[in-house]
């Protein structure tokens, strides 16, 4: 049986020649949620833009069993939603509702059942109080919820969340972790918040200079990259700077 994502041998070249991938397989079973981690350049960003087709590179990339081909986008478009780092490159019009319906009526639905789904992604996400205000109005964390309320309203099988956590405060941080837990789509994460990432997944993998070089339990992936950061370490270098600031004196 295949997974929601395969992807095979993928590469891809920015228009000025520099590789951005080189030679990527992955796969993403249904219900799941991966934690894509690396470097800022490392191919992460790159690599989920194939993914509905903003990107085209060379191999074999497959949603739900259909390749991402010119003839299938619109279809793979309705099955991956893609959620900004900035919710404001996806809030645009004059009010929430609107907001969340417009995907829908741009997909040719009727006015009273876009409203009705809208109204129910926004109950989703717990934003119905939200519905007549003004997206700017809103906080960072309100607008990552109705971002995300405007791609469930389409009914997508996969998300995909470019550095969600960006802008949010630990409050908005829990709040976010505890929406995405109860939502059944698979899930990608792009993201440096471990803590955040470990809260939702089991599974990470590593990109590095185009490649993923590591796929596995989450908590082995940050073990082997030291790919976290905690206070006390930072205290333990602090301390040793100290110490050695004094020695010279």
């Amino acid at each position: 049986m295949s997974g929601v994502i395969e992807v095979h041998d993928l590469h891809y070249q920015y228009p000025d020649g520099t590789p951005a991938l080189n030679g990527i397989d992955f796969r993403l079973e249904a219900g799941e949620t991966v934690a894509l981690l690396g470097a800022n350049g490392s191919g992460k960003t790159t690599f989920v833009l194939h993914l509905n087709g903003l990107l085209t590179g060379e191999g074999r990339v497959e949603i739900c069993g259909l390749p991402v081909e010119k003839r299938h986008l619109p279809e793979i478009r309705r099955k991956v939603g893609l959620v900004f780092q900035e919710s404001d490159n996806q809030l645009f019009m004059p009010t929430v509702l609107e907001d969340v319906a417009f995907g829908l009526l741009n997909a040719g639905m009727d006015q009273v059942a876009a409203i009705a789904r809208a109204k129910g992604a926004l109950e989703t996400t717990g934003m119905t109080a939200a519905a007549g205000r003004a997206p700017y109005h809103l906080s960072a964390g309100e607008k990552k919820r109705v971002a995300i309320a405007g791609i469930l309203a389409m009914d997508p099988e996969i998300l995909v969340l470019d550095e969600p956590t960006t802008f949010l405060d630990p409050p908005g941080q829990r709040a976010l972790a505890g929406l995405l837990s109860d939502l059944p789509q698979a899930k990608i994460l792009v993201t440096h918040d471990i803590p955040f990432a470990a809260a939702l997944c089991k599974r990470a993998v590593f990109f590095e200079h185009g490649r993923m070089i590591a796929d596995g339990p989450i908590e082995d992936i940050v073990a082997r990259f030291a790919w976290d950061f905690t206070a006390s370490e930072n205290e333990t270098c602090h301390s040793t700077g100290e110490r050695s600031s004094r020695h010279r004196g």
